[in-house]
């Protein structure tokens, strides 16, 4: 059946040239236009949700324990940046007045921050770097399927365990939580079991959740818990990354709370800009 869109074509303006689309382009850039911004909010001093990044002081013993199979696992799967990470997480320290200034410029609409002479943004490239983590190579779309089905958060869980009472202090409505995980992972190396790939994939939940999908302290939504789960089945996760990043800078730019991964973001800030 043939679509007749000559009923909206009266709706669809005229291309103008590129000098309106410029001039399109800066009115969509003004920051000040966009409603609940908080670049038009100078009496928020603190940015909304950096109280959820607080240490983990269960993390970096958990860590020490891991035997060196399931590292191994962890190396295998794209996450030695990430784990090293983790291992120093109670060391790094988040400069917040430095993001507050990032998301003041960032722009909801398109993802990117608005300086007086230029805009810039977080590539997919340069996060893979910062972070180690596999890279995205162009053309592989062909060989991914996807498919659409409900996450199912035990299934993922019952193969770290099967025991009710383990899997229902890992969830609770629709997060994880990691503390659980840990003592679990804690309990098993102190045992010397031998469940190394259990092992890395519960670790793998516990340092991917607090460097690349903080989004509350000591917890992690299903669907990132999904993706984190395929990492261990060669899927590339840097995408997700950054969309939750972006999400996160979104939300906090609107007045909500910031989430997303923090450390990547100041990795970036870093590499482009003197304080």
């Amino acid at each position: 059946m043939k679509r007749n869109y000559s009923a909206f074509a009266e709706d669809i303006p005229p291309y103008s040239g590129p000098k309106a689309a410029r001039e399109t382009y800066a009115d969509l850039k003004q920051l000040s236009a966009i409603l609940g911004h908080i670049y038009m909010r100078p009496e928020l001093q603190i940015l909304p949700g950096q109280r959820r990044f607080s240490k983990m002081p269960w993390l970096v013993p958990m860590l020490e324990l891991l035997p060196p199979t399931s590292i191994g696992h962890l190396k295998e799967w794209g996450l030695s940046t990430v784990f090293v990470l983790a291992r120093n997480y109670n060391k790094l320290v988040h400069v917040w007045e430095s993001v507050t200034a990032m998301v003041e410029l960032w722009h909801p609409q398109t993802n990117s921050f608005i300086f007086p002479e230029f805009e810039a943004t977080i590539l997919l490239e340069e996060l893979e770097i910062m972070l180690g983590l596999p890279r995205y190579q162009r053309g592989e779309e062909s060989t991914i399927s996807y498919t659409v089905e409900q996450i199912n958060s035990w299934s993922i869980l019952a193969y770290i365990t099967t025991k009710k009472n383990d899997l229902y202090s890992m969830t609770s409505g629709m997060h994880i939580h990691l503390l659980p995980i840990a003592q679990w992972i804690t309990s098993q190396c102190k045992r010397k079991t031998t469940n190394y790939t259990a092992i890395a994939k519960a670790a793998a939940i516990c340092i991917c959740g607090v460097i690349l999908f903080p989004e509350s302290d000591g917890a992690i939504s299903f669907g990132n818990l999904s993706i984190i789960d395929s990492i261990s089945e060669g899927m590339k996760i840097g995408q997700a990354v950054l969309g939750f990043l972006y999400a996160g800078l979104t939300s906090a730019a609107l007045g909500g709370p910031f989430y997303g991964s923090v450390i990547a973001l100041e990795l970036w800030m870093g590499m482009h800009f003197q304080f």
